[in-house]
């Protein structure tokens, strides 16, 4: 058929829509038109039909449809510009007598023109970003694969320029027709996320990023085409059943499985990573800081919607390291790793966006103000808290972009007392002294815990003692159960930040026996060794010399450590199970070897040598290298004279401690108990009774 009927075809079908019409057809035949007209009257009149056709725009199937139009542009010129390329490195096919060039012979600037003049008033401003973003989309990818296109460099330019100021059009006309979460702001989303990074550094400055941020927002976290308000979880509760075996099982072929699946390939979902770098890059270039305190509102809302959605379905009461016991096979490695990947992508987005934030706060007065900054910083941890249950199965320490937007709020609001007491507060158990019964409400005790011991030295002993005490006090002599071990960890973390602060001397002198209880009650059981250890160091820091304690209690430090030496003789020579860091670092260079508590306990004496006092230095030195030669596995024994070794040389110790430690070992028989203690004590054992040491030098005599 010749390109004149062909196009006068194609425009009539596009002017009415009908369920038969076969809109990918139609795009194919726009898309071979646009490489083979020569008329740019024609090239113009059909760009300005494909953006305004009944056919594709009046029943959309949301951004997929601007998405097939963007592509529609983006093959055309890639097209083009090869067949540039071609020719101008004599690489291009003859034509046949009466065959159509491709390009209708028209130089690649004038084709470029009437493109996009095409793009004009008869259709929505938002429209031509399809155009223009799928002109420089296709240069911009051509470029990428290492096409030598510096003949195109001014072409590209003028299209940058083009879609800047398209799209700042576009936002004033979504703004005032009230379209931010509609078709048009997220055509306007769509099309800068695929065409942001083939934009100049000059070109992005001229962008309107205060009209561009809502829109983002609103297209990613609450339109039908982002995460729904979080709404998507509301209806997944009426499919999950409990089978016969009584096990949990959520169908792949029920309606909410497939609305999920529906969600994770939308086209901005799918694409959820790049769209949150375009909105972080947004929020650091906003001019006016109000709008980023209404983002922080929106990502606060949307991330408590989650939260409160989630507590109403059926799996947020199985705790993670129980799904394999309670849920069906198709639930376990199907349908819920698919739904934790949808919730992991809206924790990801939140995460950026958020460093974007703080990034932006450091370096901004305006929002490093005393009135904003502690606002900003609540917010955030509000949010991160209300993100947890995703978190919490991650690791908080598995991406560094958490890390540093969590502990810039808490360094943030630690400056502002008043404010870290006002969200603590908030965030706090709602019933003290009691573990809740709730997978959910315990994983949020365990950020609260893990939130407020970073506060304990700007805090009030009234709220260090009657909230922070208060919130760890039931997990710290809890029953057995290994599932809880990060929160009973944490519980003890807060309680060890209460002790050694300052201004808690009092505090201390009243909890510190039944902790010290506590402590002893739950180790191997509900503590780690790590994390035994670190509390056992801490509380000889507190109680002995110069803390305001040891006035009162001189002998505290000496009694801690008889417990525990006596605790060492009688504990099992057994390998304790690995720990959550041990299990880490199995597959590293140097992983941890095993130890017994036995070899723990000595450990843990062995870490507390450089806060004794010096009397009683001199007293547990000998006391250790004795403890030590009593672990009978040699691996554990090496691993405990190692470090016992550390902490003689490695500067642990003070001037005069160390002098101590130093003649200890070399003139008072230190470095033989050390060393050869164990060596020396079974010679000794396998004497008859009565008998004499044998004198080496005598033997080696008598063979002489």
């Amino acid at each position: 058929m010749p390109v004149d009927r062909l196009l006068s075809t194609l425009l009539r079908s596009l002017q009415t829509y009908t369920d038969q019409q076969d809109t990918p057809r139609l795009l194919g035949t726009a898309s071979s038109l646009l490489t083979t007209l020569g008329n740019p009257h024609n090239l113009s009149l059909l760009t300005s039909h494909l953006l305004t056709a009944p056919a594709l725009w009046d029943r959309p199937d949301g951004v997929r449809t601007p998405l097939r139009m963007l592509s529609v542009f983006h093959s055309a010129v890639t097209t083009i510009i090869n067949h540039h390329n071609d020719v101008r490195y004599n690489k291009a096919p003859k034509l046949a007598p009466g065959q159509t060039p491709i390009g209708g012979g028209l130089s690649l600037d004038d084709w470029i023109r009437a493109i996009a003049a095409g793009a004009d008033d008869r259709s929505r401003r938002w429209k031509h970003l399809v155009v223009l973003a799928g002109l420089l989309i296709g240069i911009g990818s051509l470029e990428e694969q290492g096409m030598d296109l510096y003949w195109v460099s001014a072409t590209r330019k003028r299209v940058e320029a083009a879609l800047v100021r398209a799209t700042n059009l576009a936002l004033v006309e979504v703004r005032e027709r009230s379209e931010a979460d509609g078709l048009g702001g997220q055509t306007i989303t769509l099309a800068l996320n695929h065409a942001f990074g083939c934009i100049g550094h000059v070109e992005r400055t001229q962008l309107d990023y205060d009209l561009l941020l809502p829109v983002l927002i609103g297209t990613a976290y609450y339109s039908n085409e982002g995460f729904q308000s979080a709404y998507f979880l509301g209806g997944l509760d009426l499919d999950v059943h409990t089978s016969q075996s009584g096990r949990l099982d959520w169908s792949a072929h029920s309606s909410s499985y497939r609305q999920v699946e529906v969600i994770m390939n939308r086209p901005l979902v799918a694409s959820m990573g790049p769209l949150s770098r375009l909105i972080a890059h947004s929020v650091e270039h906003v001019k006016n800081p109000w709008i980023i305190q209404t983002m922080m509102d929106d990502l606060a809302s949307f991330s408590r919607a989650l939260t409160t959605q989630w507590r109403q379905n059926k799996f947020s009461d199985i705790e993670p390291a129980e799904e394999a016991a309670n849920l069906e096979d198709e639930a376990l490695h199907k349908t819920t790793p698919q739904l934790w990947n949808l919730l992991k992508a809206a924790l990801f987005a939140t995460t950026i966006i958020l460093r974007a934030v703080f990034t932006r706060t450091l370096g901004d007065g305006a929002l490093a103000a005393d009135a904003v900054a502690p606002l900003l910083a609540a917010q955030a941890l509000q949010t991160l808290r209300h993100l947890y249950f995703i978190t919490s199965r991650l690791g908080p320490a598995s991406f560094s972009q958490h890390i540093f937007v969590y502990l810039t709020a808490i360094d943030i609001l630690s400056v502002y007392p008043a404010h870290a007491d006002k969200l603590l507060k908030s965030i706090a158990p709602q019933q003290l002294g009691h573990i809740p019964r709730h997978p959910l409400d315990r994983i949020l005790d365990l950020y609260f815990l893990n939130t407020a011991e970073h506060f304990s030295l700007v805090l009030s002993p009234a709220t260090n003692e009657h909230l922070l005490v208060a919130s760890a006090v039931p997990y710290l002599a809890a029953g057995e159960y290994r599932n809880m071990l990060p929160v009973f960890e944490a519980a003890h973390s807060v309680m060890l930040a209460v002790l050694s602060a300052p201004q808690s001397a009092e505090i201390t002198a009243k909890h510190l026996p039944f902790y010290i209880d506590a402590l002893f009650s739950v180790f191997p059981h509900n503590l780690s060794p790590r994390q035994f250890r670190l509390a056992f160091k801490t509380l000889m820091r507190v109680t002995a010399p110069p803390s305001a304690l040891s006035a009162t209690h001189p002998d505290l430090p000496a009694t801690l450590l008889e417990l525990v030496f006596h605790r060492a003789l009688h504990a099992p020579p057994e390998p304790l199970p690995p720990d959550a860091v041990a299990l880490a670092l199995q597959g590293s260079d140097a992983p941890p070897p095993p130890l017994s508590e036995q070899a723990v306990l000595s450990l843990t004496l062995i870490d507390a040598l450089p806060f004794l006092p010096v009397a009683l230095l001199q007293e547990w030195l000998p006391l250790c290298a004795d403890l030590l030669n009593q672990i009978t596995d040699d691996t554990m024994r090496e691993a405990v004279k190692a470090r016992y070794w550390h902490v003689l040389v490695s500067g642990e110790m003070d001037a005069e401690r160390s002098g101590l430690a130093v003649a200890w070992w070399t003139t008072r028989g230190g470095r033989e108990r050390v060393l050869f203690g164990r060596e020396e004590e079974l010679n000794t054992n396998n004497m008859m009774s009565g008998a004499l040491p044998v004198d080496e030098r005598v033997v080696r005599d008598s063979k002489l």
